[in-house]
């Protein structure tokens, strides 16, 4: 295990030991609170599946309270549970906008859909486009200010989390998928 400090002192004046807080978009527990420090502790299983262990003393860092019932919900679904590191490949001026290109693997690109949504380090945002390599969005000069996106470059790794809808889906549709693919081995042998 690794241990994570995060000053955060808004944050953790609302946080509890126990609690669930999304930490560049890995759902950590609060192991600690001391000082405006929230401390985490880190498996080895979500250092080996995320960029976390990729975090120096000093790097800006998302936080996400996890949502209450109730409260207003302003984006997809997110959990925390990374599907796969991705890595910033451009970054090009759209107007006031940007927009970003970040290089997937196919475990999260195979959930991204162009008008869809994906998470980037903990940030919600709609995918412009998508092929085979990747995918971009656009980044509102407010979005990459009040993120880390303000500290990333070329080349720097980031956790994607894709919607969680198309995994449901996805799983559901499984058993019927096989049979639908038996049926066709069963016609394309006689």
């Amino acid at each position: 295990m690794t241990r994570i400090g995060i000053s955060a002192t808004h944050g953790a004046v609302e946080t509890s030991i126990g609690d669930s807080v999304s930490v560049n978009g890995v759902c950590l527990t609060v192991s600690e609170l001391k000082d405006g420090l929230m401390n985490f502790f880190a498996m080895h299983e979500t250092l080996r599946r995320t960029a976390l262990g990729d975090l120096r003393v000093g790097s800006p860092v998302n936080l996400e309270l996890a949502m209450r019932v109730g409260d207003r919900f302003g984006g997809h679904i997110v959990q925390g549970h990374v599907d796969g590191v991705g890595m910033v490949a451009d970054v090009r001026p759209e107007g006031d906008a940007e927009i970003w290109t970040f290089e997937a693997p196919p475990e999260a690109l195979r959930y991204t859909v162009e008008k869809g949504s994906i998470c980037v380090d903990g940030i919600s945002l709609t995918v412009v486009s998508v092929d085979d390599e990747g995918f971009t969005v656009s980044i509102l000069p407010q979005t990459r200010e009040a993120t880390n996106m303000r500290e990333l470059a070329t080349g720097d790794s980031v956790n994607l989390e894709a919607d969680v809808i198309g995994k449901y889906v996805e799983r559901l549709l499984e058993p019927r998928l096989a049979v639908m693919k038996n049926d066709d081995r069963r016609e394309d042998a006689v």
